[in-house]
C-alpha cells in the first residue's frame, strides 16, 4: 500500500509539470459536453484538442501526450474512430483514458466497449453501476447481466459497492479506476483512495464527469495512472468545495469551478483530504 507522503509529493510534483509544459491531451468527447471537457483541461494548465474522425484520432494520438475516448453520444463513424484510436494508443505506448458513460444503452455502445478490453485504458472513469457493468461486461468481476443496471449517466449503486469491479479492472488494466461518487474512490488494484470534497451542485450540471476524464488524461501525460487519477480527482474535489463557496446555483457555481480549477496550487492539489486503504 502506498505511503501518503510519498502520493502527495507525487501528486504535487505532477500538478506543477502540468503547469509548467501545458501538455495536449487530446479527447474525443460526448458531444453535450465538449466545451466544458476542453476549458478544463485548459484550466488545469492542459491543452486541448476535440475531434471525430478516425485518422484525427490517429493523428491526435501521435501529437498528444495522451487520448480521452469517452462513450457519450456516439455517431456511426465512431465504429471506426473510437477502436483506431484506442489501438494506436495502445502501439504508440501512450496512456488513453476510457468513460464508458451509457454503457448499456445501445448494441454499437456495447460492442464498442467489448472491443475495448483488449486495448487496455491507462484509466477508466465512471460513475459505480458504469464501472460494475464494464467489469461485467468484461468478464471481470459480476456478469454481463449488470449492464442492465447502468442506463444514461445516472448511477443505481454506491462507490462501496462497485469496489470490487473497480479493483478488478485495475488489476486488467495494470491501470487506475475512478469512481465518482459523493466521496470519489481511485485504485489501482493493490490501493484504495477515498478522496473529499466536491460539492453537490456539481450533480445539477452536464458535463463534470466527462470534463473530468479531460483532466485525467492531462494527467496522465504527466506521471503513472495512479498518481494522475488520484491528482485529478482531488483537483476536482479541491475546485469544488472552494466554487461551493462562492456560487450557491448551477450556473455560477460551473463558471466559479472552473476559476478554481485554474486557482488551485500543486500543494493544495496533493493536500486534499484523502484516506489510503488496502485493496
Amino acid at each position: 500500500m502506498i505511503e501518503q507522503k510519498q502520493l502527495e509529493a507525487s501528486i504535487a510534483k505532477a500538478a506543477a509539470d502540468v503547469r509548467a509544459n501545458n501538455p495536449l491531451a487530446g479527447s474525443i468527447t460526448n458531444t453535450v459536453t465538449i466545451d466544458f471537457v476542453a476549458n478544463a483541461q485548459l484550466a488545469v494548465g492542459g491543452s486541448a484538442a476535440m475531434v471525430y474522425l478516425p485518422d484525427e484520432g490517429e493523428t491526435l494520438v501521435a501529437a498528444g501526450g495522451a487520448v480521452y475516448l469517452n462513450m457519450g453520444t456516439l455517431f456511426p463513424i465512431y465504429e471506426e474512430t473510437i477502436p483506431r484510436t484506442a489501438a494506436a494508443a495502445q502501439a504508440a505506448g501512450k496512456p488513453w483514458v476510457l468513460d464508458p458513460v451509457g454503457i448499456g444503452i445501445g448494441s454499437l455502445r456495447t460492442k464498442l466497449l467489448s472491443e475495448l478490453k483488449q486495448h487496455k485504458p491507462a484509466i477508466v472513469r465512471g460513475n459505480a453501476s458504469e464501472i460494475i457493468a464494464l467489469a461485467g461486461l468484461w468478464g471481470l468481476e459480476g456478469t454481463a447481466d449488470d449492464l442492465s443496471r447502468a442506463r444514461g449517466v445516472d448511477t443505481a449503486d454506491t462507490v462501496e459497492a462497485a469496489r470490487a469491479a473497480a479493483i478488478a479492472l485495475a488489476r486488467y488494466t495494470e491501470g487506475a479506476v475512478v469512481i465518482s461518487g459523493e466521496s470519489d474512490l481511485v485504485t489501482d488494484g493493490h490501493s484504495v483512495v477515498i478522496s473529499h470534497g466536491g460539492s453537490a451542485l456539481m450533480g445539477k450540471v452536464t458535463g463534470f464527469g466527462c470534463s473530468q476524464g479531460g483532466v485525467l488524461a492531462v494527467y496522465a501525460t504527466q506521471t503513472d495512472p495512479f498518481t494522475a487519477a488520484v491528482a485529478a480527482v482531488n483537483h476536482y474535489n479541491l475546485a469544488g468545495v472552494a466554487a461551493a463557496a462562492a456560487a450557491d446555483a448551477p450556473a455560477s457555481f460551473k463558471v466559479a469551478f472552473i476559476d478554481e480549477l485554474f486557482r488551485a496550487t500543486p500543494e493544495a492539489v496533493a493536500g486534499n483530504s484523502i484516506e489510503i486503504q488496502e485493496a
